[in-house]
């Protein structure tokens, strides 16, 4: 059985989907979702879902090695960030080599970085009258976004869209093509 772990901040609806994906499937588990958010709803989405839900602090992350010890104790075979907004340490993405994955709500390079994240996306691409917008899953590397791309999908953006239109088209590909992407990376010979 293949072991995942979720990094998440926020309401955790894309976590709570591969939770449910892999529940299924019987191949892998889901086996902890962190946060760096205690009022982050995931915790309590993985809690219902009998996930093992932990918060930490940036000094649990960034200045000591407690986060990282936990993540060894865990032996995932890949680390999921879904809308985790801190930057990863080089400490972790080093101790678990290509297993560290993100997935961002643009066709990046385009619209990534610090400070792109939710709405702030789908509001620049709106403001910027683009055509189409959708997923990047990504390896993570020091910097935001600009890790080694897996794959991307993409949505027509119609010009009377709205910023909440742009966001329902991309939770529907993040929703579809996020479980699928990390069974593919954790079964590649299927």
């Amino acid at each position: 059985m293949k072991r995942i772990v979720i990094f998440a901040s926020g309401s955790g609806t894309n976590a709570e989907n591969i939770i449910k994906y892999f529940h299924e499937r019987k191949n892998a588990e889901v086996t902890h979702v962190f946060s760096n958010s205690l009022r982050a709803k995931v915790l309590k989405r993985a809690y219902d879902l009998e996930v093992k839900a932990l918060h930490f602090d940036r000094e649990a992350f960034y200045d000591t090695n407690d986060v990282l010890n936990i993540l060894k104790d865990a032996n995932p075979d890949l680390i999921v960030l879904a809308g985790f907004l801190w930057i990863f340490p080089k400490k972790i993405i080093d101790a678990f080599p290509n297993k560290v994955i993100n997935i961002h709500p643009a066709l990046l390079p385009k619209y990534g970085g610090k400070g792109m994240y939710g709405h702030h996306v789908h509001e620049a691409v709106i403001r910027n009258k683009e055509i189409e917008s959708g997923i990047t899953i990504h390896y993570v590397n020091e910097k935001y976004d600009e890790g080694a791309i897996i794959f991307q999908a993409k949505t027509v953006i119609n010009e009377n869209d709205s910023a909440e239109d742009v966001a329902k088209a991309i939770h529907k590909l993040e929703y579809k093509h996020f479980p699928v992407v990390i069974e593919e990376l954790l079964f590649p010979e299927k």
